[in-house]
This record gives C-alpha cells, structure tokens and sequence, in this order.
C-alpha cells in the first residue's frame, strides 16, 4: 500500500450498503478494513470487491459485541484514519417482535466501537442512520432541521439513541467528530452485478422481495397496506441507488479528515428528493425490466410509516453530494444482479 493511504475500518463491510461502500472507498484511494460477523452477508463478497477494485481489502471475522476482538483489531492494524459503522440489524418489522436483540446490538456495537475509538485515537466516525429517527414527518420533504419524533419501531429508536450517543460522546472528547448520514431506501446493484442485496431467509425490504418473486423463488409479492392516505393508497418512499449512497459516505469521510465539516457531528439526508410510493415503483420495475410480477394487496405492517421522502438540498450544498442514478437504470441492476445470482 502507498505511504499516505487513508485506513478506513469498515464494520458491517460486506452486508450490503456496506460492500458497496468498500468498492467506493477503494475506488477513492482509500486502504480499507473490514470487520464483518456474516450474519447477514458471505464471506465470498470480499473476494466479489476485489474482482470489482483490482484490491483486496482486509477482512476480520468478527462480532462488534466483542470489544476485545475489536481492540485486537485496531491494535493490529495501526493508525487508521477513520470509522464507518454500518453493523447493525435493520428490519422494522423484526425489531417491533424482538426489541431486545435490536437494543442489545445496535446500542452496545456503537458504544464499544466508541470506546475503542478513543482508547486508539481514532477522531473520525461516519455513522449509518436512517430516515426512520424522524417517525412520520409533519412536512414533506423532510429537512435535516425536522424535529425528531417518539420512533414507531425499536429499530428507529435505536437510531434515535445512537445518534445521541455520538452528539454526547463529542460533547465529551473534543476530538471526536461524526457525521450521520441519514439513509433514505436504498435500492439496486453495483452495475457489474457482482455485489447487491442478498438478504438471508425471507427478504424484509421491497426490491428484493420483487426480484425473488420475479425469478419465481417467492410465490408472489405481498403489498403491506392499499388504505394509507396517499393517491394510489400504498406507502411512499425515497428510493436511492446504493451506489450513489455509497459514495455519500466516501465524501462524508473526505469532510472530517481534511478538518472541512463546520462541527464535531453533522448530519444530513442521503435521498434523491422524490417519492416514490410501493405500487409504482412495482410498475416501473415491470415497465424497464418488460415482465409481470405476481402480487397481491396485505394488511398493514406494524411500524411502518405512511410516507416520507427527503429534501437533500443540505447534502447537495453542503457536503458536495447528489444523488444521480435514475428509478429505472436501478431496477435494471436490481434485476441484473438477481439473474446473475440464479447463473451461479
């Protein structure tokens, strides 16, 4: 590796934004360190980012509960320049039937990844958020100055408290200095088709539930809810290309190590401006990919918000970042990457 290459510990590193972002990083000019437990993901995607990159990234199998593992690693790694946290379980509805599991592993990684932070002196963290710490918005689109409500699922909640974690633990280390990327619905493949969404089990989110029951795994495709007080009656969402939220990170990043952010914490809206709700966007995946998707209307999903989508003006402005992938081209690669997956 070059002299002055950044070091980057990447937890969460070959989930699925988190692999993504890996390619970017490397892309950038970044060395990178994955921390991974596989308890979403295949160890085989570090080797699917190296086919990508031309650059094998370092890979620690390791859970982010387990601090001395974790201090193992920073001690053996040396200087590294600055944290993504990704690692964190993720599905609304799961965390609304078992809380404690969300409380106990997104709230502890945080802290201990904090502490070993500072026992090392590591200043800069850029965190995984989510548009979820904003509840159901009173205005839309949704601004960075929006107030923060009583979350409606324990995954938002944890969020919420992660976030807070952060803004406390800088108001107690000067040195400290995060930014939270707050996550709108992040959608599609790496163009190459050799990274995207593979979720363990029954998927949890939209579009891989789409191209499963495209490909005939799934039976059919169920629409949580037509009743919502939107025009179509389905839930609206910001989708965004997971490339282009990958390189937000990698910005992100650029901000805190060249001392550019103008505070210790920032946060800011990863979306594209637009929403989106969930019957159109299953016709636009019929429409640019020309196929038909069994599907049928459900009842609602406990936790779910009726609709929110992001004003990223602040992002755009400020940290230099926009969304530029269209709806279409991103179905496109949600479905390339699930033809390949069936090729294997």
């Amino acid at each position: 590796m070059g002299i002055n290459k950044k070091k980057i510990l990447v937890t969460g590193g070959t989930g699925y934004i988190g692999s993504h972002t890996v390619v970017e990083l490397q892309n950038a000019g970044f060395e990178v360190v994955i921390v991974d437990n596989l308890s979403n993901s295949n160890a085989d995607v570090v080797d699917r980012i190296t086919k990508i990159t031309g650059q094998k990234p370092s890979f620690y199998k390791e859970d982010c509960l387990n601090k001395v593992g974790i201090e193992k690693i920073f001690a053996n790694e040396g200087k590294i320049d600055g944290i993504i946290h990704f690692a964190a379980k993720k599905a609304v509805n799961e965390s609304v039937q078992q809380p404690l599991l969300y409380y106990r592993n997104n709230i502890l990684s945080l802290v201990y990844l904090l502490e070993t932070m500072q026992q090392f002196g590591v200043q800069n963290i850029v965190f995984s958020s989510s548009c979820t710490v904003y509840g159901q918005p009173d205005k839309l689109p949704v601004t960075e100055t929006a107030p923060i409500k009583t979350a409606t699922s324990p995954y938002g909640n944890t969020k919420q408290m992660c976030e807070e974690i952060i803004h406390d633990a800088a108001v107690a280390d000067a040195n400290l200095n995060g930014i939270l990327l707050r996550y709108f619905n992040p959608i599609g493949a790496h163009p190459s088709a050799l990274i995207g969404e593979l979720p363990n089990g029954v998927p949890m989110n939209l579009v891989p539930f789409i191209t499963q029951t495209a490909a005939g795994i799934r039976p059919e495709l169920k629409v949580f809810g037509d009743d919502y007080s939107t025009p179509d009656g389905s839930c609206i969402r910001d989708y965004i290309n997971v490339v282009d939220l990958a390189k937000a990170h990698v910005v992100a990043l650029n901000r805190m190590i060249e001392k550019k952010n103008k505070q210790q914490v920032e946060c800011f809206n990863i979306g594209t401006g637009r929403g989106l709700s969930v019957l159109e966007l299953i016709k636009t995946f019929q429409e640019v990919n020309e196929l038909t998707l069994p599907y049928k209307i459900v009842g609602r999903r406990e936790g779910d918000i009726e609709q929110i989508w992001a004003d990223p003006t602040y992002a755009n402005e400020e940290l230099g970042w926009k969304a530029v992938e269209s709806i279409e081209d991103t179905l496109r690669s949600a479905w390339k990457w699930q033809k390949q997956l069936e090729n294997n």
